[in-house]
Parts: structure tokens; C-alpha cells; sequence
């Protein structure tokens, strides 16, 4: 699973963890967080994110 990095705060989304604050469950991959996601550390939309090793 990839994880995911916002360029504006450095939080990372990992798909393993999900985001409970935002209600992405455990395992949703990237490609299915909705497009209306926003970053629960800084606000920044889901474009400003980028794949991390």
C-alpha cells in the first residue's frame, strides 16, 4: 500500500492507519479517498498530496 504526503505540513496519509478523523476506513487505498478529502493536520485539498516511498 502507498502511502501519501501533504506537501503543505508533511502529514502522511497511510492507507494501513486510514483516517479516522476524516472517516477513511482502515485500508482504503489512495485512489478511493474521496475527492472532497482535505488534509486533518493543515486543511490543503488532495491535490497538494504526493506519493511517498
Amino acid at each position: 500500500m502507498t502511502k501519501t504526503k501533504c506537501k503543505i505540513c508533511g502529514y502522511i496519509y497511510d492507507p494501513e492507519r486510514g483516517e479516522k478523523r476524516r472517516g477513511i476506513a482502515v485500508g482504503t487505498e489512495w485512489k478511493d479517498v474521496p475527492d472532497d478529502f482535505r488534509c486533518p493536520s493543515c486543511g490543503a485539498k488532495r491535490k497538494v498530496f504526493i506519493e511517498i516511498d
